[in-house]
């Protein structure tokens, strides 16, 4: 697939790019400006299901949990065709205050990186194609996804994927602010609530009665001194923890939110039987302790020699930028773990994901647009075999 990128680097007119690159940073902006809290993604599923109409994309469908996809056909309808995908979810809540600022290069605003700014890069895609009057090779399937962040739990992209899987070979998956990176490897994530229950009492009455809350603290301490290994990298990280019912009343119900991650599945599987000892072994009568799984995002990876993974670090290099390989939890952890080669490219760079002062940079749009199209372009000739 390297040489179809030197191929179509060499034999592609760019000069509608640097105005492309400008409606894309726009486009982002009018994206992120409509708020969508994981599970809460209709309106802006709406409003890019209007876009693809607006691009003439067919087979334009939304589904129950604001999944939209739409088809660029391909000159060759027998062959699987490509998923492109970008999620439309943010961490912020509904209620957020949404304003942007722009500085010397800069624009800030929460979610406009993550991921507006990778929706805004599928609806350029699309549009590149379509003005320029490009066929692609093969099928091209445009995914605006939800439920990424969070408890989301990459459910948007499990959807879809069931959905879509029998018409499409490779995914490429996009995230705003990470050009110059391509993720080849999804990491293993489990997420438990884990729920304390008493039968509770009067602070100074009852004083000796086991408290929920005492029992979640002394959970907390026993899963903070876990030194879970260096290699494969594995962590864990306790995110929230709620409870009791006022100062002076021994809580009847505390739980604690728990994140595990790893490199190896193996090894999150150990870290997590390591938590649910330490959870039975407090476990009493008067304490009642339980355990829900409420995140399960399964790993996997492109190999090393792949054509896919070779063809977006060339598409880079195209671009003067040297590639970097990345792992990490994305949407593309679904198609690795069921098989399917799927990489994570970004759009522009940025920083500051999931903080209210998110920003990105406008100057490396025009090249990260570039780098997608060349990419897609590649991708789309080698599901055909086409030779250059």
């Amino acid at each position: 697939m390297k040489t179809l990128v030197q191929h179509f680097a060499q034999n592609t007119h760019w000069n509608w790019l640097p105005a492309a690159a400008l409606a894309t940073i726009e486009q982002a902006v009018a994206i992120q400006q409509i708020p969508a809290p994981t599970f809460e993604e209709g309106e802006r599923a709406a409003y890019v299901a209007a876009q693809f109409r607006a691009l003439g994309l067919c087979d334009i469908h939304t589904d129950a949990v604001y999944n939209v996809w739409g088809r660029l056909p391909g000159k060759q309808d027998d062959v699987p065709g490509i998923l492109i995908s970008a999620h439309t979810d943010t961490v912020f809540a509904a209620d957020t205050d949404l304003a942007i600022r722009r500085e010397k290069g800069l624009i800030y605003g929460p979610g406009l990186g993550d991921n507006c700014m990778g929706v805004a890069g599928l609806l350029a895609l699309a549009g590149g194609f379509q003005a320029q009057g490009w066929t692609p090779d093969c099928d091209l399937w445009f995914l605006a996804n939800s439920r990424e962040e969070g408890l989301g739990d990459l459910g948007g992209m499990k959807a879809a994927f069931a959905v879509l899987r029998d018409h499409i070979a490779l995914v490429i998956n996009l995230e705003g602010m990470a050009f110059g990176h391509v993720y080849r490897a999804g990491i293993a994530v489990r997420r438990l609530h884990i729920t304390a229950n008493t039968d509770g009492g009067h602070s100074w009455l009852h004083f000796g009665r086991p408290s929920a809350i005492h029992g979640i603290v002394r959970l907390g301490a026993a899963i903070a001194s876990i030194h879970p290994a260096h290699t494969p990298r594995t962590t864990y990280n306790i995110g929230m923890i709620d409870g009791g019912q006022t100062i002076n009343a021994i809580a009847t119900h505390a739980s604690l939110w728990l994140d595990l991650r790893s490199e190896a599945p193996g090894a999150l599987a150990a870290l997590e039987n390591e938590v649910r000892g330490y959870v039975q072994g407090l476990s009493t009568p008067d304490l009642r302790l339980s355990v829900e799984v409420v995140g399960d995002r399964p790993a996997g990876a492109i190999a090393d020699d792949h054509p896919l993974l070779l063809g977006a670090l060339a598409a880079l290099e195209q671009v003067g930028v040297h590639g970097t390989l990345e792992i990490g939890s994305t949407d593309a952890n679904v198609p690795l773990a069921a098989g399917y080669p799927a990489v994570t490219i970004g759009i522009t760079r940025g920083g500051n994901a999931h903080r209210l002062d998110e920003y990105i940079e406008t100057e490396p749009t025009a090249t990260g647009l570039r780098q997608l199209v060349l990419l897609t372009l590649a991708a789309a000739a080698h599901q055909v075999g086409r030779m250059v």
